[in-house]
């Protein structure tokens, strides 16, 4: 295990020591601890305006969650609940999506958002993000809402609430883990996404996996910007995790009748 994660983390260790190394003395000494400094960070924020990167990443990321769960929950409550017509040809069909490669939606999504006039706005990077994020996340919670017992609903809908009263007041406070693993999951999704952000997004709109990728130019490559830049890059989604990670290992472990 030691070996697996030092081979894991050896790139991030890497990349963390060559951004805490002044750019004058990397290129004759090499990354090293002695000397550290944060001047790449504050060169990354001043001159490039990584912020404004960061901001545009956060809508869109957390916009895509907002429209994933909504979507995602009620699709999977009515897969999970309800015996209709094509149920099964249905969830086949989002399993299908996920199996084909991005780069064939790209183009037809480009066309889509160019008519509707969305083009380099946070809507469409939402909006695209979406159709990568919602056919998993609807998997994920089908399963999980297949576990939680039939009875539940049953009982609320007896003791007065209506079938949204149900899902709202009964079937959602239980499914709050698989709620949170499936926001983790999408959030991750769009945060890391750069096929959409690079082909819809331009000049108004562009997250920080573009912003980094401008970063290397045709003749040289700024090491100490790159490397800080992916180290702020990755510190939401683990920061992220962190906070949520107690919530979800005792959500997984509670039941839902006491008795």
């Amino acid at each position: 295990m030691l070996a697996i994660l030092t081979f894991t983390l050896g790139p991030y260790l890497w990349m963390l020591l060559t951004s805490l190394t002044s750019e004058d003395r990397l290129f004759t000494e090499g990354p090293s601890l002695v000397g550290a400094t944060i001047e790449n960070y504050v060169r990354l924020f001043a001159t490039v305006g990584f912020l404004t990167n960061l901001v545009h990443s956060f809508i869109i990321a957390a916009g895509t969650v907002v429209v994933g769960l909504t979507l995602s929950v009620t699709a999977a409550y009515s897969f999970s609940r309800f015996s209709f017509r094509g149920k099964r040809y249905l969830l086949l069909q989002f399993l299908i999506i996920n199996m084909f490669p991005v780069v064939l939606l790209i183009l037809p999504l480009f066309v889509m958002m160019r008519v509707l006039g969305i083009l380099d706005t946070h809507l469409a990077l939402i909006i695209a993000n979406a159709t990568v994020a919602i056919p998993f996340s609807v998997w994920m919670m089908t399963s999980y809402m297949n576990g939680i017992p039939r009875s539940l609903d049953e009982a609320a809908m007896t003791d007065g609430c209506s079938r949204l009263g149900a899902l709202w007041r009964v079937v959602l406070p239980l499914c709050t883990p698989g709620i949170i693993a499936t926001g983790i999951y999408i959030f991750i999704t769009a945060w890391n996404e750069y096929l959409y952000a690079l082909t819809l997004g331009g000049r108004n709109v562009r997250p920080i996996t573009v912003a980094i990728q401008t970063l290397i130019g045709e003749y040289e490559v700024e090491w100490g910007l790159l490397t800080s830049g992916g180290i702020i890059g990755a510190l939401p989604a683990t920061i992220l995790f962190l906070i949520v990670q107690k919530r979800l290992i005792s959500g997984l472990t509670q039941g839902a009748v006491k008795g």
